[in-house]
């Protein structure tokens, strides 16, 4: 099995990263380059997202607090890893959520497959 890497870990990050700012969350080219073509998504809102409908997402300033807290990778198989967070996004008020994502290594890179948010209850 193929070990994660710091370089891989760093790839991660920065993918992930990449959806909490707006310049880049927002630009289709982009996304659609990082969601695999199954893509679909959990909300913290519990609604679920289909690829189509989170690519669609209206433009909006995220205001996201960067680096993402407690970023970790976790194995499951050379070409699968859990990627879990806490993202801090400030709104009205502070809005604190625990960020699960699926990412499936392909030959055109690192493509993500699932994600969730559930609030952290204050």
């Amino acid at each position: 099995m193929k070990e994660i890497g710091k370089g891989d870990f760093e790839e991660l990050r920065e993918l992930e990263e990449s959806l909490w700012v707006s310049k880049t969350r927002f630009d289709i080219a982009h996304v659609s380059r990082i969601f695999a073509p199954d893509f679909f998504e959990f909300g913290k809102s519990g609604k679920i997202y289909t690829r189509e409908e989170a690519l669609a997402a209206p433009p909006h300033e995220i205001n996201p607090k960067l680096p993402l807290r407690n970023f970790k990778v976790h194995p499951i198989t050379s070409e699968v890893v859990l990627v879990t967070y806490v993202s801090e996004v400030q709104s009205d008020t502070l809005e604190v959520t625990n960020r699960s994502s699926l990412w499936l290594r392909t030959p055109n890179g690192w493509r993500l497959r699932f994600h969730q948010g559930t609030p952290v209850r204050k």
